[in-house]
């Protein structure tokens, strides 16, 4: 062999393992590019997009959560007011009530006296004059709400409105369990007991 040809077939061998070089390379994969991460920020886990952070509620924003926060508390105190008016005025009525029917008690005594001595009196004049002290008097029970309880004698006794202070055997015709004699008369003051009457009752 000449030596032209050795030199060309030198060449073409170098020419072969250069062609071999670019085929292998260009079948490698496409190297990814590097990925930076930020600081502080976390993965996306399965693809998913990243929570966006909540923002930092306007001026607007607070001032409104504000009133909506007074307003709240302002109905509250409105309502805490108006229960406590409402107890206050209704404990101020019991009060008044109570006062009342107390003062009514101190001077039912009165009424007793002036029954006791309409009883013992003689002559009419005196009656009539006892009489008309014990109407103004009734009268101006009235006006405070009182009433004298009604009893009689021969009444079946009811010890709701009166109290027996005395038993005493029955008479011919006397039913057992009745009044027989009303010792002190008893008051309702709007339709409650103030004062139980007093009562003798037939066994």
């Amino acid at each position: 062999m000449s030596e032209k040809h050795k030199k060309e077939s030198a060449e073409s061998s170098v020419k072969e393992e250069l062609f071999k070089e670019q085929d292998a390379e260009s079948e490698l994969p496409e190297a990814e590019e590097p990925r930076v991460q930020v600081a502080g920020a976390e993965e996306p886990a399965d693809g998913q997009a990243p929570e966006e952070q909540p923002s930092e509620p306007s001026e607007l924003e607070k001032a409104q959560a504000l009133a909506e926060d007074y307003k709240r508390k302002w109905y509250s105190v409105s309502a805490e007011y108006d229960n406590y008016r409402k107890r206050t005025a209704m404990q101020s009525a019991q009060s008044y009530e109570a006062g009342k029917a107390d003062a009514v008690l101190k001077l039912l005594p009165v009424a007793d006296t002036f029954g006791y001595a309409l009883d013992s009196a003689k002559d009419e004049a005196t009656k009539a004059g006892i009489d008309k002290i014990i109407k103004n008097f009734v009268n101006i029970l009235a006006a405070l709400g009182v009433e004298e309880i009604p009893l009689k004698e021969g009444d079946a006794f009811d010890e709701s409105v009166a109290e027996a202070v005395m038993n005493v055997p029955c008479g011919e015709g006397e039913q057992p369990n009745a009044v027989k004699l009303v010792l002190k008369k008893g008051y309702r003051q709007n339709g409650k007991v103030i004062r139980f009457a007093q009562v003798s009752v037939t066994v």
